[in-house]
């Protein structure tokens, strides 16, 4: 009998017992005992019970709940199903959902909108003496809250007129950043006074030169662009073709080395750090464009991601949700035009209240004496960090530190227990996501190796299918009926570009079926709509990476080329 069937059965055996007024805790109970105490010991009770003549006697009018007890044992496995082992965690984390979620909905639904913006604002006002980032690269710095929001303030007025006003959409035109990492600070408080104005920003990867970088630009739609003095060769290149487009480009110093690039230091300089009117964004929606964020461009050209105020809303509360505090101190080596630096570190650490320390890149000899001298408690990672953490020389202080929380993704089974046995019992959060997908999986069990885990109730929230994919012909694989075809278990994911292929980011065919343009085209897929396939999942189980081992009846996944 199958775990659907015996739970069927069992279901309809328990409606029988309370239908007939028969007791319905004596199966329970009996089955309860079986799984606590294994069979052996379980038969055995159950043979002293029968000896046990009075006692039994005396249940002979419930003598249905008896052959119940019966059915039950014999029918029932030896061990309890693998979901149901995961019953308390799925519990907890579902209330979490729907707490997280009643308060999206609640904040989707003030007018007008509450965006970061406005909780950034917040912030500065109720603690303007609070640390909110701190540099540890060359010219160490900290700065509060309240200096934070002067410079955006600052940042806002200096640059409202070279922005021009709100287009037809109700939001002004785009402005894009070409910074590197350390002006980080410059950078941000430039950004933070863009969105007080109500512009999308598009943060643009510094590493980027020619075509690339004249193509993120101009995709983005930004007529303003302004550059760190030490890409000044990268911009030079691309110039006049920028300036054939009328983008104005500035640069993020005092002094221009470049004819026809303004230089931005001294207008921030002497720009007043009065409040900016929220009346200057009021155009702006929870639809409206907040941010571009790029893909990498190894299959092809940097393409933007779209992220509105509304998916900024919801990328936000990851790292609260994920167990952050106020009072923590969260450590990041992520670039900032990555969606896990920029949104899910800094941003989240503006609207909860937090310290976000920055460091200039990932180096794994500074890491831990960074996280000690700031008091890191979080620490953000993608890919390999951990395991270069763990590939270095053991230290005695190795779990000297205040560390007690990580989360990223990217992270191996083998990687996962050697980073605990050697830096302590952190808890680690792993999910999977991606900046422009449509779904997002959380490994809440903090099961060792798993990306992320499902299962039915979390699937009646949030529906989904997965769906065998033709990568060649970038189309769902299809039966002869023309239907799609579900996935089965280890199945091989296979991971190029965006969404699946680059092919279907050229067409944007996976955005079509995604929007419902194309309502007959998935029409075997269950209401939901699909998913590009990253995962293959099981309702009951974890999903789990290669070098894992995956529970019973769970689904392993195979990450195969995949390109994260």
């Amino acid at each position: 009998m199958g775990i659907r069937q015996w739970l069927a059965f069992l279901l309809f055996l328990l409606l029988l017992l309370w239908g007939l007024e028969q007791p319905i805790w004596l199966p329970a109970v009996a089955l309860t005992l079986r799984w606590l105490l294994g069979d052996p010991a379980c038969f055995l009770l159950l043979g002293l019970v029968v000896l046990a003549q009075p006692w039994v006697s005396s249940w002979r009018s419930h003598w249905l709940s008896l052959v119940a007890v019966l059915l039950t044992l014999i029918l029932s496995p030896a061990r309890p199903p693998p979901g149901l082992l995961w019953l308390p965690a799925d519990m907890a984390y579902l209330a979490k959902i729907l707490y997280l979620g009643w308060n999206i909905r609640t904040q989707l639904s003030r007018q007008p909108p509450d965006t970061f913006v406005d909780a950034f604002e917040r912030q500065a006002r109720a603690q303007p003496g609070r640390v909110s980032l701190v540099w540890t690269g060359h010219g160490a710095c900290s700065v509060t809250i309240g200096e934070l929001d002067a410079r955006a303030c600052q940042a806002a007025w200096a640059l409202k007129n070279e922005l021009g006003k709100p287009t037809g959409l109700g939001v002004r035109k785009p402005a894009a950043l070409l910074v590197l990492t350390s002006q980080a600070i410059p950078a941000l408080t430039v950004w933070l006074g863009l969105a007080k104005l109500g512009c999308p920003v598009a943060w643009i990867n510094p590493h980027v030169r020619g075509t690339p970088l004249v193509h993120s630009v101009l995709s983005s739609g930004a007529q303003l662009l302004v550059v760190d003095t030490d890409l000044k060769e990268n911009l030079e290149e691309v110039l006049p073709e920028l300036q054939a487009e009328n983008v104005r480009c500035f640069y993020l110093s005092h002094v221009s080395p470049t004819p026809g690039v303004g230089a931005l230091g001294a207008a921030l300089e002497a720009a007043p750090s009065d409040p900016v009117p929220a009346d200057l964004r009021a155009e702006v929606t929870w639809q409206s464009p907040a941010l571009f964020i790029y893909t990498s461009g190894t299959t092809g050209l940097p393409k933007p991601a779209i992220l509105s105020h509304e998916r900024i809303l919801q990328m936000t509360k990851m790292l609260p949700f994920c167990g952050a505090r106020a009072d923590d101190v969260v450590y990041s080596v992520l670039p900032l035009y990555h969606v896990m630096g920029l949104v899910v570190g800094i941003l989240s650490c503006l609207e909860l209240g937090a310290t976000c320390v920055l460091a200039p890149k990932f180096s794994a000899s500074r890491f831990w004496n960074d996280c000690r001298q700031h008091g890191v408690t979080v620490i953000l990672y993608v890919g390999e960090i951990l395991r270069y953490l763990c590939d270095g020389p053991q230290r005695p202080e190795d779990q000297t530190h205040t560390v007690r929380l990580a989360m990223g993704n990217g992270l191996r089974a083998d990687v996962w227990e050697t980073f605990q046995q050697r830096f302590g019992p952190i808890r680690i959060w792993e999910f999977y996501g991606s900046t422009e997908g449509n779904m997002g999986f959380v490994n809440y069990p903090g099961h060792c190796g798993a990306v992320g885990k499902t299962n039915c109730l979390l699937r009646v929230l949030s529906p989904f299918e997965l769906v065998q994919f033709d990568t060649e012909a970038a189309e769902p694989v299809r039966d002869k009926q023309g239907f799609c075809i579900p996935v089965e278990p280890g199945m091989e994911v296979v991971f190029s570009g965006v969404g699946g292929v680059d092919t279907l980011v050229d067409t944007c065919s996976l955005l079509l079926h995604l929007c419902n343009k194309r309502p007959k085209a998935l029409r075997s897929v269950p209401a939901g709509g699909v998913c590009s396939p990253h995962l293959i999942s099981q309702a009951l189980g974890c999903l789990t990476t290669p070098g894992a081992s995956p529970l019973p009846q769970s689904l392993a996944l195979t990450m195969g080329s995949l390109g994260v």
